[in-house]
Parts: structure tokens; sequence; C-alpha cells
């Protein structure tokens, strides 16, 4: 009993433990750490933006591929917050006041909040200085592995939404014009190309509608068949053939654009899960390394 009761109070019985008149924590040690572990994450995160430049390329099967950069970006980041937080716990260890008169328990403790608290001020520096390049690299690496995809797709869904809300209200009033002045008998004298712009903006609208109405088709229908000179019936064929196919056209559009957007989002989750275990790791690299500084520093003696 009295061997316990030795290791649960680490002063003699009898004599009131001395209490220090200033705070157990060494504020200039944890400042001057978490400012090394800032740099540092500086340091290293431009290199990594360099090597990253280097390791894609705009050409064809040439430089790494989307996956490839995703797990070279999470493996960098691990390693930018063991080295940074290793580095800066282990100076605020080293450079911490030697605790006179404290339990080594005591001590283990002071030195393992130490460490936290270079991590916890680093990342606040950090979150300043780095806050709009991190959220560009996020948002870069979660769109790298559908951008291919979301070209595609956005590409025709802008074309087709061009026709019918392209330039503000201008292409819906120019449709809204043509109806104005349509013929019942289109002249295929007239010229072609005006024809063409017509019946495109009238595509255009039917789409971003979802369908043409029947007036539009009957329309397309005679200025189809006037200016081909085919028959009527071949020419309504023709009109619902094309829109057949711009339909199919635009919702293959839609369907890669959400898988895109869904690839973009699953990316996005890991990339942030991934920042929020490296950060751990780095609150826990800081407090470890702050423990193996401070056991070296009250293990210097001077000679």
């Amino acid at each position: 009993m009295e061997n316990a009761s030795s290791l649960s109070q680490p002063y003699a019985a009898g004599v009131p433990p001395r209490e220090s008149a200033v705070s157990a924590v060494s504020w200039a040690a944890v400042f001057a750490g978490a400012v090394i572990a800032a740099a540092l994450s500086l340091a290293l995160f431009a290199g990594g933006t360099g090597l990253g430049f280097l390791s894609v390329s705009p050409w064809a099967d040439e430089g790494m591929s989307a996956p490839a950069v995703g797990i070279a970006v999470i493996a960098w980041m691990l390693f930018t917050q063991i080295v940074a937080y290793g580095v800066g716990g282990y100076v605020a260890g080293r450079l911490r006041t030697k605790w006179v008169d404290v339990h080594s328990d005591e001590v283990y403790f002071r030195d393992t909040a130490h460490g936290f608290l270079v991590w916890a001020v680093s990342a606040v520096i950090s979150a300043a200085l780095l806050g709009s390049a991190l959220a560009t690299l996020a948002s870069g690496a979660a769109k790298a592995g559908a951008s291919v995809a979301a070209g595609a797709g956005a590409a025709v869904t802008a074309t087709a939404a061009a026709g019918a809300s392209g330039g503000g209200m201008d292409k819906a009033t120019d449709y809204f014009t043509d109806t104005l002045l349509r013929s019942d008998k289109p002249d295929a004298s007239g010229d072609r190309n005006a024809a063409r712009t017509e019946v495109g903006r009238i595509v255009a609208m039917s789409l971003a509608q979802g369908e043409m109405t029947p007036a539009d088709r009957d329309y397309v229908t005679k200025v189809v068949a006037a200016q081909t000179g085919v028959e009527p019936a071949v020419a309504q064929r023709r009109v619902e053939q094309a829109i057949q196919t711009a339909k199919q056209t635009a919702e293959t559009a839609k369907q890669k654009a959400k898988e895109a957007a869904d690839k973009a989002r699953k990316a996005a989750a890991a990339f942030a899960l991934w920042g929020f275990a490296s950060m751990l790791i780095g609150a826990f690299v800081a407090s470890l390394a702050a423990t193996w500084g401070g056991r070296r520093r009250d293990a210097v003696y001077k000679v």
C-alpha cells in the first residue's frame, strides 16, 4: 500500500507542493514550432505543386493518369503532415522550459499538450495562408477523373441551351419573332442560310422545352420540303428522325454530365476524408515528436 501511495503522490508526505508562478505552457516554444511547421508545410506544398505539374500532360497517353495523380496527391499530403509537424513538434519540445519538481507523468502530458498546441496553432496559420490554394487543389483533384466526360457533356448541353437562351432573351425573342413572320407556304427560292438559322432556333427551343410543338413541327416540315424539294411526307419523317436523334444526343449529354458530377462528388468526398485523416496524423506526429524533444531536452546537462 505504501508503494501505491508513493506512486500516486509525487511529493513526500507532509511537504506541501510548490506551485509555479507562471503557466506550464511554454508559448514561445509552441509558436516557434508552429511557425516552423507552417513554413515547412508551405515549402512542401510548393514542391508538391511543382511535381504535380511535371507529372501531368495535356497530350494524350502522356503523363500520369487521373487516379495516379489522386493517389500521389494524397501520399504527398500525408508526407507533408508527417514531416512538417514532426519537425515542429520536436523543436517545441526542445525549446520549452525545464519543469522542476514535476512528476514524470506530468512532464509527458505537458510535452504531448505542447505538441498538440503546435499542430493547432500551425493549422490555423496554414488555413489563413493556404486556404484558397488548398481549395483550388481540392477542386482540381476532384475534377481530374471526370474532365473528359464533363467537357463532352457540357459542350452538347451548352449547344442546345445556346439556341434557346444564349445571349439572354435575344434568342428567345428571335424565336417568337419568327413565329409571327412565318409563311404558310415557305419559298424554296429564299435564303437557305436564313432558313437554316430559323430552323436551328426552332430545334434549339424544342430541345430546351423537351418536345417540339405541332405548329413548329408542321412549319419545319414545310421548310424542309421547300428547301430540299422532297415530298411533305418524306420531309416529315426526316424532321421526326432529326428531332429524335437530337433528343437522344441531349439525353446522352445530360447523362454524361450527371456521371461527371457524381465522379467529382466522390473525388471531393474522398479528398476531404483523406485531408481529415492527414490532419489527425499530423496532430499525433506533433504530439509524439514533442515528447521526444522534451525528453531529449531534459536529458541534456551542462558539463
